[in-house]
């Protein structure tokens, strides 16, 4: 039973096993259902989502994984999802701020997601080092830094368009 629910969380509800690339397909899932939770209870709804996803997805990534010589098989994307989220909390907030609903601000949404794939997969600096810890909480990481440094693209976007184009 344990295994089961590791399982489906660590594939976010079956978008890690859809082909080909399921680390965008997962990434795809979490700005859709990020996108959810901003609607239903704002940037604090998506941010408790941030720290459930990474808590419980470095305990489903090694419950989903233990016995196993692959730490990091590609259909596990909870860490796309955590990453993902983290992500979008700028643009959360700018909704929030702005009294819009994220869809308002979509240009940040499509900045989120390609920054966030960018960082995952060519895991530039600290995102490759959390990559080669080679357990359940480098599979979390490393998606965590590649969501940090998405939103601080995110955030430069904005203060491009907003601050210097006055868009």
């Amino acid at each position: 039973m344990q295994h089961s629910i590791a399982r489906m969380i660590a594939v976010f509800f079956g978008a890690g096993l859809l082909k080909p690339a399921p680390g965008t397909w997962g990434s795809a899932a979490a700005v859709l259902t990020g996108w959810a939770l901003h609607e239903i209870g704002g940037t604090f709804l998506l941010s408790i989502g941030v720290v459930v996803s990474f808590f419980g997805g470095w305990w489903a990534t090694a419950v989903a994984t233990r016995g196993q010589d692959n730490h990091d098989p590609s259909e596990i994307v909870i860490d796309e999802v955590a990453g993902q989220w983290l992500a979008l909390l700028p643009v959360s907030i700018g909704a929030m701020h702005t009294g819009h609903g994220m869809l308002a601000l979509w240009p940040g949404m499509v900045t989120a997601f390609i920054a966030f794939r960018i960082f995952d997969i060519l895991k530039p600096g600290p995102v490759g080092w959390a990559d080669r810890r080679s357990d359940a909480f480098g599979v979390m990481l490393d998606d965590v830094i590649a969501g940090i440094m998405a939103a601080v693209v995110v955030l430069l976007g904005a203060w491009i368009s907003h601050g210097v184009f006055g868009l």
